[in-house]
């Protein structure tokens, strides 16, 4: 197979999103500040984080840009280059109503930002924007381009309106636009996972009290690969709030008999077992996949801790068995991309990332073998289905930052 001319820098790709502005809006480059944003991937903790169990994301090297440019009104200007269709409102009129778009993640944390304090007029010394959103980051493919958008922009407002807010701050704006506005009743990880992103380390994020810390990761000796199975995620809106409500109504039948839990996580395998005939079957699975999860969780942070690659890899394979076939979110398409992967020598492991029902897969792989794993997956792949899936070596990333066309600030 021939390989695919090499992807322009992110910092090339940045200045030419700051150009992108400039010729479709006008004006003058250089009053044309530039953000990134980077995605995640989620290695093990599967629809772990609103079961408030733990999970290990890491931020990697893609993400969305955004080019912003104050303007000398109150007018705010969102547009995409992935989108034909942008919106303009005034900073006392923010939209209260979701439209069904992409423009809903921004707007959502706008409202966050503007009108938190409830104030019917808020800050209004800010001036408007002019915002061109972007990045190389594929949507709907399970590597939390709706976390990024938001996360992102809580940044850059923050950074252009000097808001003063921390990091924890933009992250819970993100959150909120999420929750509150969009509609989809996601957990902490993604926005956790961009927001506090540090190089070199996976994310260890315990989702029920919040706490979390960075684990080092040796990238000479683990390869991190991403394959895209092409196929968008259609389902994952309206299937994602079921499993969350499957999730609930599990919790609630078992937890009369675990006084103390707060949380589907808080049930103990041994009791479920005990108790699972109590639930209706569809129920019964979704509560399986939760508490096997938690476990194999923390089983994958001691292998991580010990430099176990292969029993890593063997927890990350059986995480995708699970949500195979007891959360049920996964599809023939990344099924394939499992299997192929974890047939070829020097691959650890395999599984989903994000929601599922598309997307993408998740490889661990030696660094030594990722040539030979890539290709295998690739001929395979287009073997069953008729077309070659992008696979890729994805790296951390420092997470949130302004791009000032020398340094990184």
């Amino acid at each position: 197979m021939v390989d695919p001319p090499a992807a322009p820098s992110l910092h090339a790709q940045l200045e030419q999103h700051r150009a992108a502005l400039v010729a479709r809006m006008g004006g003058d480059p250089q009053h044309v500040r530039v953000f990134f944003a980077p995605g995640r991937v989620n290695l093990f903790g599967g629809h772990l984080d609103y079961n408030g169990g733990p999970v290990m994301p890491t931020a990697i090297d893609r993400g969305t840009f955004l080019a912003v440019r104050p303007r000398v009104d109150r007018i705010l200007r969102l547009e995409s280059q992935l989108d034909s269709q942008g919106i303009q409102f005034g900073l006392d009129q923010v939209p209260k109503d979701r439209s069904g778009r992409w423009v809903d993640y921004p707007v959502g944390v706008i409202r966050e930002l503007l009108l938190g304090s409830g104030s019917p007029s808020p800050h209004a010394h800010l001036r408007g924007l002019d915002v061109l959103y972007g990045g190389n980051l594929p949507v709907g493919a399970g590597l939390s381009s709706s976390a990024s958008i938001c996360v992102g922009t809580a940044f850059a407002m923050d950074r252009v309106w000097e808001l003063g807010l921390d990091r924890m701050a933009q992250v819970s704006a993100a959150l909120a636009a999420e929750r509150n506005f969009v509609g989809v009743q996601c957990g902490i990880m993604d926005p956790y996972a961009i927001g506090l992103a540090k190089p070199g380390h996976l994310l260890w994020l315990d989702c029920k009290d919040q706490s979390y810390e960075h684990l080092a990761v040796d990238f000479s000796a683990l390869a991190i690969v991403v394959a895209n199975s092409g196929v968008q995620r259609e389902l994952a809106a309206g299937e994602f709030n079921k499993r969350v409500q499957q999730c609930k109504q599990a919790f609630e039948a078992l937890q009369p008999y675990q006084p103390g839990a707060t949380c589907l996580r808080d049930i103990e395998q041994e009791l479920f077992e005990r108790h699972r005939g109590r639930l209706q079957p569809v129920l019964a699975r979704r509560a399986m996949h939760v508490v096997s999860e938690v476990k194999r969780t923390f089983s994958a942070r001691a292998a991580l801790l010990a430099g176990d690659y292969s029993a890593l890899g063997a927890s990350m394979t059986k995480t995708h068995q699970s949500l195979r076939d007891d959360f049920e979110v996964s599809s023939p398409e990344l099924d394939l991309l499992v299997d192929a992967a974890t047939e070829a020598e020097g691959c650890f492991g395999s599984r989903l990332t994000g929601a599922g029902f598309g997307g993408c897969t998740v490889l661990l792989v030696d660094p030594a073998h990722v040539p030979q794993v890539v290709q295998h997956v690739q001929t395979r792949y287009s073997a069953e289905k008729g077309w070659v899936p992008a696979v890729e070596v994805f790296h951390g990333d420092q997470g949130p930052r302004e791009w000032s066309g020398a340094v990184e600030a």
